[in-house]
């Protein structure tokens, strides 16, 4: 994998998102979501090293990213969102 290739996952994931859930409703809902998949990697990363999943906590790292991204754009717009 490369940051190119990772990068195209998380934009994938993010229109996924945006697709299935439509835009946040206000900036609460934003941080709340982020903070959710904040805390499933971190289940991942608080496993002892050998019993960690990596493919399931790329998968929550991208995840995290996806929120992230969302939340940018979601800045961009006016701020509509950000306003609720």
């Amino acid at each position: 994998m490369t940051i190119a290739s990772t990068t195209d996952e998380v934009i994938a994931e993010a229109a996924k998102a945006q697709d299935l859930y439509g835009p946040f409703t206000s900036a609460h809902e934003m941080l709340g979501v982020l903070l959710e998949e904040v805390d499933e990697l971190r289940e991942h990363v608080y496993r002892r090293p050998g019993l960690r999943n990596l493919s399931a906590m790329r998968r929550e790292a991208i995840q995290v990213a996806a929120v992230a991204l969302r939340w940018a754009a979601a800045c961009e717009d006016d701020g509509r969102e950000m306003r609720r």
